[in-house]
C-alpha cells in the first residue's frame, strides 16, 4: 500500500521517529540492491569503513562512532572475523584491550562496495534536488543531539 491511500496512520503521521524509520527502511532496501555483497548491510558497511580508516580502533570507540551498544560492535567484529574481513589486535600491554583492523579481503570488500555505495547515495540525493544537503545536515544535527542526550541520560541514571 502506498502512502496516502486509505489507511489511517493515527499518531504515526505526527512522529518524527516513524518518518525516519520509514525512510531508513526504504534506504536499506535500495542499499541492498546496490551493494555488491548482499550480506553487507548498511551498518556493517559503516563499521568496515570506520575500521578501514582507523586501523586498531577499539570496540568501544567503534560503538560510540556508530551510535550502537558496545555489545553490538562486538557482534559486528565477530561477524567480520568469521568471514575473514577483520582481525582483532592487541592495543596495549593490557590483555583486556583489543582493537580491530581489516584483512586484505576486508580492504578489498570496502573498496569494491564504496563505489557502488557512492553511486547509490548520489542517486538518492538527486531525488531530493537541492534539499539533499540540507537533509543530511539536519540528520547529522539530530544524531549529535540524540547521542548527547543519551550520554546525559546515562550519567543521570548513574547518580
Amino acid at each position: 500500500m502506498r502512502r496516502g491511500e486509505a489507511l489511517d496512520y493515527g499518531v504515526l503521521d505526527t512522529l518524527l521517529g516513524y518518518s525516519l524509520r520509514r525512510a531508513q527502511n526504504g534506504l536499506y532496501l535500495h542499499f541492498s540492491k546496490a551493494a555488491s555483497d548482499p550480506e553487507i548491510t548498511p551498518q556493517r558497511y559503516a563499521a568496515l569503513v570506520l575500521i578501514d580508516r582507523n586501523p586498531g580502533i577499539g570496540q568501544t570507540v567503534l560503538s560510540e562512532a556508530m551510535g550502537i551498544n558496545r555489545s553490538g560492535a562486538m557482534r559486528l567484529v565477530d561477524w567480520f572475523e568469521a568471514r575473514e574481513l577483520a582481525v582483532r589486535i592487541s592495543q596495549s600491554q593490557d590483555a583486556r584491550r583489543w582493537g580491530v583492523k581489516l584483512t586484505p579481503q576486508g580492504k578489498k570488500t570496502v573498496a569494491t562496495m564504496t563505489e557502488a555505495v557512492r553511486e547509490h547515495d548520489a542517486a538518492l540525493t538527486a531525488l531530493l534536488g537541492g534539499d539533499g544537503e540540507t537533509l543530511k545536515r539536519l540528520l547529522d544535527q539530530l544524531a549529535d543531539l540524540t547521542n548527547r542526550a543519551s550520554s546525559i541520560a546515562k550519567v543521570s541514571d548513574e547518580t
